[in-house]
């Protein structure tokens, strides 16, 4: 099913300020409804590696499997077939990445966090891992729909310190969970209904720690728009606030409703049990 008459999808990726080399990437295909973005960690150049292993990864197997079957509906056991897909895929990929850092010393200790969506049937499945974000702009109500996997956002869990306090820790970029440095990780997946008109920015941390959240929805609010000129703005943002880190945004809007094809027996069978 070709979504890209739905879908709207723009990237942007910069090395910001400071650092030299850029270590996160992204991945984006509008006809299959797919938006991955990965923030790499390592020594010189390995967390480039684990970032981009994992949107070759995740972009070229997960497309492929798009592009050749339907995802709609369950599996035997009542597991959406959009969460056994990534889990499936993001389990490969994480052992690929750890693999390839235990075999070939300059990658040891490389790992990256992961933020992605598939999109399908009016619906959104989101996995992530570590700290890049999912944002949502409904209407006026911008929200953060991730939750970081991160020891400060632990503390504000716990009460250690508040969200405001959060904001000047030292503390902002130790993750509690990354894709390749333990032979298995847990994603986080979700499913959401989209509606359309609906924004959904996907971040690595290189924006959020520059720029407030208020001042990020305001920007996707004015520039909603213009996806492109947005997407610029964003980053044009993080580096004019010091640009300590890199910066990646996707941004994807919602045109039109897409509901998936139904189709005979099973196809009725699947649309009874959502």
């Amino acid at each position: 099913m070709d979504l890209s008459q739905a879908l709207e999808i723009v990237t942007r990726t910069d090395p910001g300020m400071v650092r030299s080399h850029n270590e996160d990437s992204v991945y984006a295909a509008s006809a299959c409804g797919l938006a991955v973005l990965a923030d790499g960690m390592g020594g010189y150049n390995a967390g480039e590696v684990a970032s981009g292993m994992t949107v070759a990864l995740l972009g070229s197997e997960l497309a492929k499997t798009l592009e050749t079957q339907e995802i709609n509906g369950f599996t035997p056991e009542k597991k959406r077939v959009s969460h056994a897909l990534l889990e499936t895929e993001i389990a490969r990929t994480n052992s690929t990445i750890y693999q390839s850092a235990q075999s070939q010393p300059q990658y040891a200790g490389m790992g990256t966090t992961l933020v992605m969506a598939l999109f399908y049937d009016d619906k959104m499945t989101t996995a992530h891992i570590g700290d890049s974000r999912l944002y949502r702009l409904r209407g006026e109500e911008f929200a953060q729909v991730t939750r970081d996997h991160s020891l400060l956002q632990e503390q504000i869990d716990s009460g250690i310190i508040t969200p405001e306090q959060a904001k000047f820790s030292q503390n902002k970029n130790l993750v509690t969970r990354a894709l390749g440095v333990d032979p298995e990780v847990e994603p986080e997946i979700r499913d959401y209904d989209t509606q359309p008109g609906d924004i959904y920015l996907f971040c690595s941390d290189g924006l959020n720690d520059m720029v407030d959240d208020e001042e990020i929805g305001m920007t996707l609010q004015a520039l909603s728009a213009n996806l492109e000129l947005c997407a610029t703005q964003l980053v044009q943002m993080a580096n004019d606030n010091g640009g300590r880190d890199n910066v990646s945004v996707i941004l994807v809007r919602i045109k039109s409703a897409y509901p998936a094809p139904r189709r005979g027996l099973f196809a009725r069978l699947f649309a009874w049990l959502k």
